[in-house]
């Protein structure tokens, strides 16, 4: 069944004759863009968008992932951040993420005489919370990987089989999805998160998320003993980390001598509180009063 899946996806993919494939460097992208960089050779075309949204560390292993396996790939500078339907964070934020990157990707496809744009929605996304499909829907994207039936556990194996580093990479969404729906979403916010995730990964965490929370009140609150602060003085809002691990992870991460790190790293960059979720990372869990479901 799954190379029958595998043909059929070669065979959907050599039926477009070229493509442009929307690619993150994620397990999904990274497999699409191989299969048709091998079935459409120099028809295929892989787009990176380049954003605050996007970590530094994820962009670079996706350039050396695409060097490695020998499949072009062009870097789009994309300005969702200029709009505000996008910073105010609704829950349909990843909607208009789509539909920048969409309009980024028409003009690279009619410059190269491509018609078709491709991305790497897969058969278990069906019935999830995604925004970013009506974008999709709207500018004509097609999924061939749904299409063709491919889950997630079939690409990871499929994966597995072609040797790509991404077979067992964990799923990862972009920095502002660790903003809760309804706090907006600044690039001063997704630098302290990328910051503190570099942390934790840099002592060996994988499944990780640091969850960035504004709480009420600022960074200026005097004590009874201090003077009162200069009301001319910048307010800066107090901000929390709330850090969710792997369950498997979770032990490591308690141990006093890595929490005390963690935390004095942590509230280097400027977090007030730093605090562990004991359910561990779990999708959705920026959002826990909604039914989005971001991972």
């Amino acid at each position: 069944m799954l190379d029958a899946k595998f043909f059929s996806l070669q065979a959907t993919l050599k039926s477009y004759g070229s493509a442009v494939i929307a690619y993150s460097g994620g397990v999904d992208s990274v497999f699409l863009a191989h299969v048709a960089n091998g079935v459409l050779g120099t028809r295929a075309v892989a787009v990176i968008a380049d954003s605050p949204s996007l970590p530094r560390r994820e962009l670079a292993e996706a350039l050396a992932i695409s060097q490695q396996f020998h499949f072009p790939v062009q870097v789009v500078k994309t300005s969702e951040f200029q709009d505000p339907n996008y910073t105010s964070n609704p829950l349909n934020r990843c909607y208009y993420c789509k539909h920048e990157l969409f309009n980024e990707l028409i003009p690279i496809a009619k410059s190269r005489g491509i018609s078709v744009i491709i991305y790497g929605e897969n058969a278990s996304d069906l019935g999830d919370f995604r925004p970013g499909a009506q974008a999709a829907a709207e500018f004509n994207i097609r999924a061939p990987l749904k299409e063709v039936g491919l889950t997630k556990d079939e690409i990871r194996t499929l994966s597995a089989r072609f040797g790509l580093p991404t077979a067992d990479k964990p799923q990862m969404a972009c920095l502002s999805s660790r903003v809760p729906h309804g706090e907006s979403v600044t690039v001063q916010k997704l630098s302290m998160i990328e910051s503190a995730e570099n942390t934790l990964r840099d002592l060996g965490f994988i499944d990780i998320r640091v969850r960035h929370h504004e709480l009420a009140g600022t960074g200026l609150a005097a004590s009874a003993l201090a003077p009162l602060p200069n009301p001319a003085t910048p307010k800066v809002p107090v901000a929390l980390a709330r850090i969710e691990v792997g369950t498997s992870e979770l032990p490591r991460l308690l141990d006093p001598a890595i929490s005390t790190r963690i935390t004095e790293a942590l509230k280097r960059i400027g977090y007030q509180h730093v605090t562990l979720d004991l359910q561990g990372y779990r999708r959705g869990g920026a959002n826990l009063s909604t039914t989005a479901t971001e991972r």
